[in-house]
């Protein structure tokens, strides 16, 4: 399958690089893989982030993908702490930061994505943002019982971080410049629902609204300025404003990119030697006949799948459905599809009861998407309806007593 010279670099040591060595072992590789990452831990899982290591309830072990003896048996060079400088395609060769050249037969970018920044305030002590384990560590000792927390952001880390904050006995603000939470990536009745929750867990949401200046006191961020003239006092800030995706590399080598370096299917740049997979690509989407930029996990590994199945010369994975999930409080929030082509919604269950299920339908009925919280059984249903490009009957959906085995047109 390999020929001798044969040598699989994977720059980024994020989900989806820790998820590709592996599918490349499985999948009956023997070349020679290095696995190059600009932080000094081994792949790890990044959701429980924003919940269980704030909490304190897991350990740095327990978030790896795999133990580091998986990398020594199945012969895979671990370069931590090393960072990318250029990518030499006509010689195929990774030079990196430190000089040092390596060459490839194939080359996986797996950057992932950062945390968008406010330059003005970065400097500031007691401005957060959450990416990495380190990120998360510095959030962890600003969790202080009876401290105040300021949210900029309404989206799904700033929610997550923002709840567990709560639970650590925090005063949270969240300060969104949109009409309303998870504006840009939930409906307006599942928007609505969390606010809702949120605010009856005490947490503050200021709407349309946005930061006018941030104040500080020897270096130390201590309040917000609204742009309504309104201060609010704080200890701490976390930046939740979305990410973008790091593909300067890509950009700089003359890889094409669109919101983040472009993939075909089977996640495969403009440059035959050269794959990419995860948050960094913008990717073919093809049960919607469209492309995108997806974060998530599922993504990660489907990406993973696709590049390890072409490069060992496998047939390419069925295309999956996106899904994505958040906990919050009490919710387990779990979605399914995409939002694209929509023209009705129809809710299944009481949003009254924290257990519900918003499904998102075309013109002739047929499921794009479900969103769901505590609903595990309607988000399955959902997904596998996605799947097939099932047509529902809208009456029969909306009763929540008639079975989802039964509301197929």
């Amino acid at each position: 399958m390999d020929q001798p010279q044969s040598h699989i670099v994977v720059l980024g040591a994020g989900h989806a690089s820790g998820s590709v060595v592996a599918f490349l072992r499985q999948y009956g590789t023997a070349a020679p893989i290095t696995l190059i990452g600009d932080e000094t831990a081994l792949p790890y899982q990044r959701p429980p982030l924003s919940k269980a290591w704030l909490k304190g309830e897991t350990t740095e072990a327990k978030l790896l993908l795999r133990p580091e003896k998986f990398y020594a048996d199945q012969n895979i060079t671990l370069r931590l702490g090393a960072r990318a400088a250029r990518i030499d395609r006509p010689n195929r060769t990774l030079l990196l930061e430190d000089g040092e050249k390596l060459n490839y037969s194939h080359l996986i970018l797996a950057t992932g994505a950062r945390p968008r920044r406010l330059p003005a305030v970065d400097s500031l002590d007691g401005i957060l943002h959450l990416r990495t384990m380190q990120d998360a560590e510095r959030i962890r000792a600003a969790l202080q019982a009876g401290g105040t927390l300021v949210v900029v952001g309404g989206g799904y880390i700033g929610l997550e971080v923002a709840a567990t904050a709560r639970l650590a006995g925090m005063n949270v603000v969240v300060i969104e410049r949109e009409n309303r939470l998870l504006a840009r990536v939930a409906s307006e009745p599942f928007g609505s629902f969390i606010e809702d929750s949120f605010r009856r867990k005490g947490v503050q949401i200021e709407l349309g609204c946005t930061i006018e200046t941030f104040v500080s006191e020897g270096g130390r961020v201590r309040a917000v300025q609204l742009s309504d003239g309104r201060r609010i006092d704080c200890d701490a800030v976390l930046i939740g404003i979305g990410a973008v995706p790091n593909d300067e590399l890509m950009r700089e080598s003359g890889l094409v990119c669109g919101d983040g370096v472009s993939v075909d299917h089977s996640a495969r740049t403009s440059d035959e030697a050269i794959f990419a997979i995860g948050d960094c690509t913008f990717r073919p989407l093809p049960l919607y006949d469209t492309s995108g930029r997806l974060e998530s996990v599922p993504n990660a590994v489907e990406q993973a799948k696709q590049a390890a199945s072409a490069i060992c010369q496998r047939a390419l994975p069925k295309p999956e459905v996106p899904w994505f999930w958040s906990d919050q409080f009490d919710l387990r929030i779990q979605i399914a599809g995409l939002r694209i082509g929509v023209t009705e919604s129809i809710i299944r269950g009481d949003p009254a009861s924290s257990s519900f299920a918003v499904f998102h339908l075309d013109e002739d009925a047929t499921v794009r998407a479900v969103e769901a919280v505590n609903a595990p059984t309607e988000f399955m249903a959902g997904k596998q309806f996605i799947n097939q490009g099932k047509r529902v009957v809208r009456e029969k959906l909306s009763n929540a007593a008639m079975s989802l085995q039964d509301i197929a047109a």
